[in-house]
């Protein structure tokens, strides 16, 4: 019996039993994409993985510079002086403070920042792009403009408008508080706030110029008020916005340590996980502990990095539907 024969009795095509050149060739063809990949792989994980292998390894052994005879394994014992240690919890208390009412009042301001601009008016652009600047800015050139320009007990811009009020009624006797020893953490936070208020003002903006507007036009034909469309059209189109907002801004406000480290260095109850970090590296010079306290943070940072990708992921699912 012939082979064609034999092929059209058992059902089978000739392709599936003779792969021709395009199948043979199709994993090789794959291979050849990805290869050009290899190097930036290879790099990031260089430059990526395996400092924190580094990082995980040490943070098991007794490691101090200033008793290098008592180097060795040590376990977990890192890791529970770490959580048992009372200045690591205030550091963790402060830190969840800290991010906290920063995100919070960012998106506040942010939000009522973007449904200003989402107005057309004349010089839209350029107040726009001026809002859009205090993100733009260094962290440590922020937080040293915050720490000289404006709290400075004696040429601040706080005092000094204190001064001019005081003068406009007559009073040479304004009040001159310091500002940094009288509230330190208010004054990190708002330091921090405005210099994360555009970026949650740039992520509700986009959420609110990809608002179906044939709704909202329909609700106000309807007669519906302001407030109205802004309760139940705009705020539940926004709340994936929002989540998402909340969620990168905790992700980069739980790990700052420019805004602590330059306007109070960490006194006066302002030391959050990222300076406690410093201090035991660099100052107690406890390698091991700081590399166990290194990677509670890197945990505590992925635990809300894997909530926010899954919002983003939901949020691209709802757009694409």
């Amino acid at each position: 019996m012939t082979a064609p024969s034999l092929t059209r009795r058992v059902g089978m095509p000739r392709t599936a039993r003779h792969p021709g050149p395009a199948a043979t060739n199709r994993p090789r063809g794959a291979w050849a994409r990805r290869a050009p990949l290899l190097p930036a792989l290879i790099f990031m994980i260089v430059v990526t993985q395996l400092p924190f292998v580094g990082t995980v390894v040490i943070s098991f052994m007794r490691w101090n510079a200033l008793d290098p005879a008592n180097r060795g394994f040590g376990g977990l014992s890192n890791y529970t002086t770490a959580l048992t240690d009372p200045a690591l919890r205030s550091a963790i208390v402060t830190t969840v403070v800290l991010t906290a009412s920063v995100v919070l009042v960012s998106l506040l301001l942010g939000l009522g920042l973007a449904l200003l601009l989402d107005r057309k008016f004349l010089g839209r652009g350029i107040v726009r792009t001026l809002l859009i600047t205090p993100f733009l800015v260094v962290p440590v050139a922020s937080a040293l403009l915050w720490k000289h320009a404006i709290y400075n007990a004696t040429y601040g811009l706080l005092n000094g408008t204190l001064t001019w009020v005081w003068s406009l009624f007559g009073s040479s006797h304004a009040p001159q508080p310091d500002w940094l020893s009288s509230i330190p953490l208010i004054s990190v936070e708002a330091s921090l706030v405005w210099q994360w208020t555009p970026f949650m003002m740039l992520i509700l903006l986009a959420g609110l110029q990809s608002r179906p507007m044939d709704v909202v036009e329909a609700a106000r034909v309807d007669g519906a008020s302001t407030w109205q469309v802004f309760r139940y059209l705009t705020f539940p189109h926004l709340r994936r916005y929002l989540e998402l907002a909340a969620l990168l801004g905790s992700i980069y406000v739980v790990q700052n340590f420019d805004a602590v480290f330059t306007i109070t260095s960490g006194g006066l109850g302002t030391a959050n996980l990222p300076y406690a970090v410093y201090q035991t590296f660099y100052e107690g010079h406890d390698y091991g502990q700081a590399s166990a306290e290194g990677v509670i943070v890197v945990i505590c940072s992925i635990a809300i990095a894997t909530v926010a990708l899954r919002t983003v992921s939901s949020l691209f699912r709802e757009e694409s539907l």
